[in-house]
C-alpha cells in the first residue's frame, strides 16, 4: 500500500501541542509550527484499524501487555538490530522522559555526578537537576560540519567520579547516528570507570541510508549489564500521545531498583490503546516505515537545495531522526534575538538552540516530519525574512 505523506491533515482543534497552542508558546497565532518532535503524518493503517477495532469493544478496563505485545517488541528488536532480549528485561514506562527521571532517582544518589553531552534534548538536564544530582557536561565537538564525542574530556570527567551518563543514540538534536567504533570506545571508558549508561534510543528506527543504528547494550555482555536502553514506537510511528515506552534492563539489580521507584509513583501498567498500537505497529509497520524514510530523505534533500537560496544558514547533515539542526550563527544574532527574529519576522516556530544547552547558541531545530509543502512554506518564510535584513556579506 502506497502512503501519501504529501496529504495535508488539519491537526488544529485536536488538542495538538504542536498546532493548537501557538499563541501560548510563541505569542502569535499565525506561526508555522515546525518544532516539537511529532510528525504531521497519520500512523500506519494497520495501527489505526487495530485501535478502531479495540475501541469498538467498548470496555476500557485495567490493562497489561499479553504475549503478543512482548513478541512484537522482541521480534522487532531482533529483526531490525539483531538484538535478542528476554521478556523479563522489558519494563514499562509511560514515556522515556518519565523513565529517565525514575532511572536517575533509582540508580544514583543525591549529589552523584550524572553526565550528558550538549547540545542535547532539554529534558536530560531536568532529569538530573530536578533529582538533585550534579550535572556534568561533556560538550560535543563540532568539526568539519559534524559532531563527534570528546573522548579526552569524557575520560577526564569519568575519572573524577561520574556515576551515570545519559547517552542520546541517535543524538537529538544534531542528528548523529553513532557508529560502532564510537560507541565501543565510549563503552570501554564506561567499563573502566564503572559509569552506568542510560541510552535514549527513541529515534533508533529513523535512520537514513548509509548509516546503521547500534543499540548500546549490544556492544558486549558486560556493557549490557552496565546499561539501560530506552525504546518506544512513538517517534517511529507517530504515537507519542499514547504514552507507551519500554526500558530494556538486563541487569536484575537495576531492574528491581527501577521498578521499586516507578511503582512509588502509582504507575504500573500501559494504557489499553498504547498496548494495541505498539503490537500493531511492530508487527505490520515495516512497509510504512520504509516509505516514511524515503519521504523524509526527500525532505532532507529539499532542505539542502532550499538552503542554497537562503544566505547565512547551514544544515548539519542528519544521519538519523526527522529533526534538522540549522546553523544561523552567520546572522550574527544573540540567541534570544535569533528566536525573536524567527518567530516575529519569519513567522516560523522552531526549537531555539540555546534550549539544548552549551553549544546550541546560534542554532535552531526544525522538524521535517511534515508534508513537503509545509516544509517549502517554512523555508520560504525564513528566506524572505533573511532577505529583508541588512547583512554585509
Amino acid at each position: 500500500m502506497n502512503c501519501n505523506f504529501d496529504q495535508i491533515i488539519d491537526r488544529r482543534q485536536t488538542c495538538s501541542v504542536k498546532w493548537d497552542f501557538n499563541q501560548r508558546i510563541f505569542g502569535r497565532e499565525d506561526v508555522l509550527p515546525l518544532w516539537v518532535a511529532d510528525m504531521d503524518f497519520q500512523a500506519p493503517e494497520a495501527v489505526i484499524e487495530a485501535l478502531v477495532h479495540r475501541a469498538k469493544h467498548g470496555i476500557f478496563g485495567y490493562s497489561d501487555g499479553m504475549d503478543g505485545y512482548y513478541e512484537a517488541l522482541t521480534n522487532w528488536l531482533h529483526q531490525r538490530f539483531g538484538w535478542e532480549i528476554q521478556r523479563d528485561w522489558v519494563t514499562f514506562s509511560p514515556g522515556i522522559v518519565f523513565g529517565l527521571y525514575q532511572l536517575v532517582k533509582s540508580l544514583t544518589k543525591p549529589g552523584d555526578k550524572v553526565l550528558l553531552q550538549s547540545p542535547v534534548y532539554p529534558p536530560f538536564f531536568n532529569a538530573i537537576k530536578n533529582n538533585h544530582r550534579e550535572l556534568v557536561n561533556s560538550q560535543l565537538i563540532f568539526e568539519n560540519g559534524r559532531y563527534v564525542m570528546d573522548y579526552k574530556d569524557l575520560e577526564d570527567k569519568f575519572s573524577n567520579g561520574v556515576k551515570m551518563m545519559i547517552l542520546c543514540n541517535p543524538h537529538n538534536p544534531v542528528g548523529r547516528v553513532w557508529e560502532r567504533e564510537e560507541l565501543e570506545r565510549l563503552g570501554k571508558l564506561c567499563l573502566t570507570y564503572k559509569v552506568l549508561v542510560i541510552s535514549d534510543e527513541i529515534h533508533g528506527d529513523l535512520i537514513y541510508k548509509g548509516h546503521r543504528h547500534i543499540p548500546f547494550a549490544t556492544l558486549s555482555p558486560e556493557i549490557a549489564l552496565q546499561s539501560v536502553v530506552c525504546t518506544a514506537p512513538s517517534k517511529t510511528f507517530n504515537l507519542a500521545g499514547l504514552q507507551t515506552s519500554n526500558l530494556i534492563i538486563s541487569n536484575p539489580d537495576y531492574r528491581q531498583a527501577f521498578l521499586a521507584t516507578r511503582d512509588l509513583t502509582g504507575i504500573h501498567n500501559p494504557n489499553v490503546f498504547g498496548i494495541t498500537a505498539l503490537e500493531a505497529a511492530y508487527k505490520y509497520g515495516w512497509d510504512w516505515l520504509n516509505q516514511l524514510m524515503d519521504y523524509l530523505q526527500g525532505n532532507v534533500d529539499y532542505l539542502i537545495s532550499s538552503l542554497v537560496q537562503i544566505s547565512h544558514v547551514k544544515l548539519i547533515q542528519p544521519e538519523g531522526t526527522y529533526l534538522a539542526w540549522l546553523d544561523f550563527r552567520d546572522l550574527g544574532m544573540d540567541p534570544k534575538e535569533l528566536q525573536k527574529f524567527l518567530v516575529h519576522k519569519a513567522g516560523v516556530g522552531l526549537n531555539p538552540g540555546f534550549q539544548f544547552g552549551p553549544g546550541g547558541e546560534g542554532f535552531a531545530r526544525l522538524n521535517i516530519g511534515c508534508s513537503r509543502s509545509t516544509l517549502e512554506e517554512g523555508c520560504e518564510r525564513i528566506r524572505v525574512a533573511i532577505d529583508k535584513l541588512d547583512l554585509h556579506v
